[in-house]
């Protein structure tokens, strides 16, 4: 599990067949979990500030190759003593978003991105998000798009800072919204009261 809150920026050295290869200060250990622009990816070798990870075929069918290019968000998995920041984040993706927009305003900046429309029904307003491994608030959703507003300190602190428009982003979508649509589906009952949703919600 992770929180969205990126550790640290990592550089790329190679990506050959399905093994990925990144720069880091991290020193993780083998068979450790890291999130790499928001992929969770299992550590299978580490050299002098190296650390390789591998991919799997859905992970490459899913994911934008220009996501392994380059620089790179990290984040270790959480340890069962850490506080708790940020938001649960699995490092699953669910999809691919492109940044169509891009206004600056006086204490942040915009970013409007859009996905496919079958997973705008995850994406809440004032929910969580995470774009990039990033934890973000949703501000707007629109019919196959969303609006985030991103204050100075993490323009500054990620590299949400190099985005234009038509950059590709890693999205997670909220768990909780996926949990909730999959237990409605496979429940029996002909009728949903907002109690029961309510105690869905307290279960987690």
């Amino acid at each position: 599990m992770f929180t969205g809150l990126i550790r640290e920026i990592g550089e790329v050295k190679s990506l050959q067949n399905n093994i990925l290869t990144i720069k880091s200060n991290l020193n993780p250990k083998i068979g450790d979990s890291i999130a790499v622009n928001g992929v969770c990816l299992t550590v299978i070798s580490i050299s002098d500030g190296l650390f390789s990870v591998e991919l799997s075929t859905e992970t490459r069918d899913i994911i934008d190759s220009s996501k392994f290019r380059g620089r790179v968000h990290l984040e270790p998995a959480m340890a069962v003593n850490d506080r708790f920041e940020g938001h649960i984040v699995q490092g699953h993706i669910d999809c691919i978003g492109e940044v169509k927009e891009i206004q600056k305003r006086e204490n942040g900046t915009d970013f409007i991105i859009k996905v496919p429309r079958e997973y705008i029904k995850y994406i809440v307003p004032k929910g969580s998000i995470a774009i990039d491994g990033v934890s973000l608030t949703v501000n707007d959703v629109y019919k196959d798009s969303f609006r985030l507003t991103i204050i100075p300190h993490t323009l500054k602190e990620t590299l949400i800072k190099n985005y234009k428009i038509g950059t590709k982003v890693n999205i997670e979508t909220d768990i909780f919204a996926r949990y909730i649509e999959h237990i409605l589906n496979h429940n029996k009952k002909d009728k949903h009261t907002w109690s029961y949703i309510d105690s869905i919600l307290m279960s987690y």
